[in-house]
């Protein structure tokens, strides 16, 4: 059953329902094998799109993963960017902000670490934190310093809404194209995940306390996503609502919703001219 990345896809102007759309989907794969096989030949696609990324030098690709805890996102950059080349991607994971980048405004400690041309830059979380996880607890907007930001609530958001359309429209403009993945997780699952994380010592490391405490706002970063999505998914930057409940099945969704967005581009090796042919066999006559 072949991958359709439309299917995922968020419409500029559609108004989300979470509930409408799955956490779940029929397997793209039959077996482990035919898993492992799958993913093997898309990461193989992805090193060689990489590679004509780099060398094309015309585009930055940007993927930013947001989701609620346990959905997956670690495991899904570690596997589908297993055979990209380290030295033309690079993975932020965004936690809370440190006292100097409050100092700023909410979208500049992200953009001090977009990709350069030819290159891939991954965001585990990212400025969208400040319209799900600051939405969520309006109280974190005290430690930022603004005038009043809370005083028209909805306008607020509105506005922390067009400023992120607005950045990522300049940057398309710009040759960066960007890819924005929802891991939709059921609570379920999550619940499952957690329990995984208690009864595995190897994983214990990966849950705490607030992980639990975040699990009682489940409705409001429901209804926090929902308007996210809703608001800021275009027809140049859409967001994508990928069903988490299977990992295996995840990955296989964002590694063809990337290779999509590769190929979209159409890139090709810069060709070789009269001049650096001429350059070339010079260098040639040297090495004789």
């Amino acid at each position: 059953m072949k991958i359709n990345s439309k299917d995922f896809c968020v419409a500029e102007g559609h108004k989300v329902d979470l509930k409408k759309w799955p956490t779940a989907v029929d397997p793209f794969y039959g077996s482990k094998e035919e898993y492992q096989e799958l993913l093997g030949e898309h990461v193989a696609q992805l090193s060689a799109q990489q590679q004509l990324l780099y060398a094309s030098n015309r585009y930055a690709l940007l993927l930013i993963f947001q989701a609620m805890d346990a959905a997956g996102k670690d495991g899904a950059i570690k596997h589908v960017m297993s055979g990209v080349n380290p030295q033309g991607c690079q993975v932020f994971s965004f936690k809370h902000p440190s006292d100097s980048e409050l100092q700023h405004d909410f979208l500049w400690r992200t953009t001090r670490d977009l990709p350069e041309r030819g290159r891939i830059g991954i965001f585990n979380r990212s400025y969208y934190e400040e319209v799900l996880i600051v939405r969520v607890h309006p109280e974190i907007l005290r430690n930022e310093a603004l005038p009043d930001p809370v005083r028209h609530e909805k306008a607020f958001w509105r506005g922390r809404y067009r400023s992120i359309v607005n950045l990522e429209q300049h940057l398309h403009a710009n040759g960066t194209r960007i890819v924005k993945f929802f891991l939709h997780l059921s609570k379920e699952e999550q619940r499952k995940r957690f329990l995984a994380r208690i009864d595995d010592a190897e994983k214990n490391w990966k849950f705490s306390l607030a992980d639990i405490e975040e699990r009682k706002f489940w409705k409001d970063y429901r209804t926090a996503y929902e308007e996210c999505l809703s608001a800021t998914s275009t027809e140049d930057s859409p967001w994508h609502v990928v069903p988490a409940d299977d990992k295996q099945n995840a990955r296989l969704i964002v590694s063809n919703i990337i290779l999509d967005a590769l190929k979209d581009l159409k890139m090709t090796y810069p060709k070789t001219d009269a001049k650096r042919r001429e350059e070339l066999q010079a260098i040639r006559k040297q090495l004789s």
